[in-house]
């Protein structure tokens, strides 16, 4: 479905949101230091490729649930969006920080990374054929998220990078924990599709 018209508007409304003082709470003063206190702002072949992956992966976040906002009215899909948008800005302000390109392209639905680009053109699908369908997708992606994120945090010891990653770990397992709960006023039991079992029965537990 071509939303373009419509999602243009969501998107200019969305980008004037500021950032989210709990994604970036402290992390402007965490910095990876040499000795003698010098700042060392160069990121590991691995840290600066992550960044710049998970800065793609919030915005196929965000594309997704403008499309399913579109198609299906739910405002748990733009409330989402608007979440996904501050952590788009956080990880952005890690970027400029470290002096790293963006990766990110503005119009939505169009990614750098070719195996994004092949996932969100199966959400979107996936996502356009029922309003439970679109449910699932957003379970999925935050799902993914969260298994990404731990990723990333486990590949580096700079306090900033891991800082924000919880962060947007945390809010990940808010909007699953969301995802699920509109999943089961529906009738339907969620079962888990990317992670472990054991890992989503603990973050559902905590609702």
């Amino acid at each position: 479905m071509k939303t373009h018209s419509i999602l243009s508007i969501i998107l200019a409304a969305i980008m004037v949101c500021g950032l989210s003082e709990s994604v970036l709470a402290g992390g402007s003063d965490c910095k990876g230091k040499k000795a003698g206190g010098v700042e060392e702002l160069t990121l590991s072949s691995t840290e600066a490729g992550t960044l710049t992956f998970m800065r793609e992966e919030e915005k196929l976040a965000r594309d997704v649930y403008l499309v399913m906002f579109a198609c299906w009215g739910s405002k748990i899909f733009i409330n989402i969006a608007d979440s996904e948008q501050n952590h788009m800005d956080a990880i952005k302000t890690l970027l400029d920080k470290y002096g790293l390109p963006d990766p990110v392209y503005q119009e939505i639905g169009v990614f750098n990374d070719s195996n994004l680009q092949e996932l969100y053109e199966q959400l979107e699908s996936q996502g356009e054929v029922s309003k439970l369908d679109a449910l699932m997708v957003g379970a999925l992606i935050e799902e993914i998220d969260i298994e990404d994120l731990q990723t990333a945090i486990d590949q580096t010891d700079r306090k900033d990078l891991q800082r924000v990653y919880r962060n947007l770990m945390n809010c990940s397992e808010n909007h699953l924990r969301a995802f699920v709960s509109q999943i089961e006023r529906l009738g339907v039991n969620y079962e888990v599709q990317h992670l472990p079992q054991e890992i989503v029965d603990e973050i559902l537990a905590e609702r």
